[in-house]
């Protein structure tokens, strides 16, 4: 296990580290496989525009479970992911043993502060990692400094909460008649990437040239029935209903199953969502 005690972190990152180093962290972990058939959709179009070469040099931030590294180093790069998570950084790891791919390395970092090899990646990549930077500018002026001159970072970042069907199906069902707020747009958050023109902003003011977003729609996927998500979603956005008392949170829980079943196919429980492709170059 990672010894994340060690790790250098900035202050603004504080918070994070200890989430995900914790219970949030833990059912990451615990429920990989869940978190990869739910944005799988994305993830031939999200390599498609990184556009990996052999041999390349690959740093994937925020790396999760490891699958974008690993597939990065199946391609022929030589792949290093880098998370907040000890947790998410030992599974990685034995996945990567497991399944044999030797040139994908992992390391518990926070990548706004880390010491990377100056120059020394020809590409960053991140999957819905980079939006909960406490200073987006100085981590991704930080991922810059690690590319080499026209060096590519390519995003996967989630576009408004209003475009994703999911979150405001969820987040309405477990409401239970409130308002819940909403994280200001500049705050860590799974939305703080999702306005083109914060994006554009951050990214440049990060020394980053030729940034373009690129809208793509896809289902996720939340379970093979309706009580399989059910599990699965209302425990992964129990803080919603934390504050509840029984009977209101047994409401809303009943609203969440109604919301799901309403979602039930053949195939599965399936949402809309939608999400950006950032592309930019390092001069």
């Amino acid at each position: 296990m990672s010894d994340f005690s060690a790790v250098r972190v900035d202050p603004s990152n504080s918070g994070q580290l200890d989430t995900w180093n914790g219970d949030q962290g833990a059912f990451w972990a615990d429920h990989a496989e869940r978190f990869e058939d739910g944005v799988a959709r994305y993830h031939p179009g999200f390599l498609d525009a990184a556009a990996i070469g052999p041999a390349e040099d690959v740093l994937d931030v925020g790396c999760g479970s490891g699958r974008t590294t690993r597939d990065a180093a199946r391609r022929g790069a030589s792949a290093l992911g880098v998370d907040l998570s000890a947790r998410m950084i030992d599974l990685a790891r034995r996945l990567a043993e497991r399944e044999g791919v030797r040139n994908a390395s992992f390391e518990q970092a926070d990548a706004q502060v880390h010491p990377f090899p100056e120059a020394g990646f020809d590409l960053a990549v991140s999957r819905h990692g980079s939006m909960f930077f406490g200073d987006p500018v100085a981590a991704f002026g930080n991922v810059g400094r690690a590319l080499r001159p026209g060096g590519r970072l390519v995003l996967l970042t989630w576009q408004p909460l209003a475009a994703n069907e999911f979150m405001t199906a969820f987040r309405t069902a477990l409401a239970a008649g409130r308002e819940l707020p909403v994280p200001p747009p500049d705050a860590p958050s799974p939305f703080s990437l999702s306005d083109p023109e914060r994006v554009r902003h951050l990214l440049t003011s990060a020394g980053f040239t030729d940034v373009r977003l690129r809208g793509v729609n896809e289902q996720m996927y939340f379970g093979r029935d309706v009580e399989d998500a059910f599990v699965f979603t209302s425990h992964r956005y129990r803080d919603l209903v934390r504050e509840l008392d029984d009977d209101t949170r047994a409401r809303a829980f009943d609203d969440l199953r109604t919301s799901l079943a309403a979602h039930e196919t053949p195939e599965g429980v399936w949402y809309d969502s939608a999400a950006w492709i950032v592309t930019a170059r390092r001069p």
